[in-house]
């Protein structure tokens, strides 16, 4: 498996991708944003850890750049802690979010959590099929349909969307999602549900402003209306 390293610190990306050479990653590396833009189209790596900080273009815009051709998994690496900039992250189609310094096993894991979920390592061989109203979810490829018609969703977006869809009709905390879903990840701001719902409304709704699937109880949290 292909994986994208892109932060304009030299001696970061060697550690880093002596690391990931090590569990037997292939290991690319950049030190711009469009570096990272260049080598996702040419490359198709099946990760990209993206930094935010970089010149000639920031990660944040190198990444909502990415997601304009690609669903690839997306780390974003920071030295802030705020909130605010992890949630700009989602926004701009980040599946993940890492705060330097970090700890290198901690990387490792959340690569591994990715990969699974975007299908490169496969959770559910052969894979079931979820249908509800125009949309159909294939856990084996973890593709997604509408009305007939592929649907580019994010390995965090898939995630949320099967989940709700496997339990329609009941109202989900944002907590209860985060524990369902990140598990350990982001705990800080459970307003990352929120960004993802979002997006999933922007990408499956009609009519995002007014929902008729991916639904809110006010006060209480998401579902899905079957």
């Amino acid at each position: 498996m292909k994986i994208l390293v892109v932060d304009d610190e030299a001696l970061f990306v060697k550690g880093i991708r002596f690391n990931l050479q090590s569990d037997g990653f292939e290991v690319l590396c950049g030190s711009t944003g469009l570096d990272a833009l260049r080598l996702t189209r040419e490359e198709k790596p099946d990760l990209v850890i993206l930094d935010v900080m970089m010149p000639q273009m920031d990660g944040m815009t190198a990444c909502r750049k990415i997601r304009e051709f690609s669903t690839v998994p997306i780390i974003m690496l920071t030295a802030k802690s705020e909130n605010a900039d992890k949630l700009l992250g989602f926004d701009c189609g980040a599946d993940d979010y890492l705060t330097k310094p970090f700890n290198i096993l901690e990387l490792k894991a959340r690569i591994r959590a990715l990969l699974r979920r975007s299908g490169v390592e496969p959770q559910h061989p052969g894979g079931t099929l979820l249908t509800s109203g125009p949309f159909c979810l294939d856990s084996g490829s973890r593709n997604a349909t509408k009305n007939g018609t592929t649907v580019e969703l994010t390995a965090k977006e898939f995630d949320l969307i099967e989940f709700l869809m496997k339990h329609p009709n009941q109202v989900y905390s944002r907590e209860a999602l985060l524990d369902a879903l990140w598990g350990d990840e982001n705990r800080s701001d459970s307003r990352t549900v929120d960004v993802h719902i979002r997006r999933l409304r922007e990408k499956l709704e009609d009519n995002p402003a007014e929902p008729k699937f991916i639904l809110t109880k006010w006060s209480v949290g998401y579902y899905f209306r079957k």
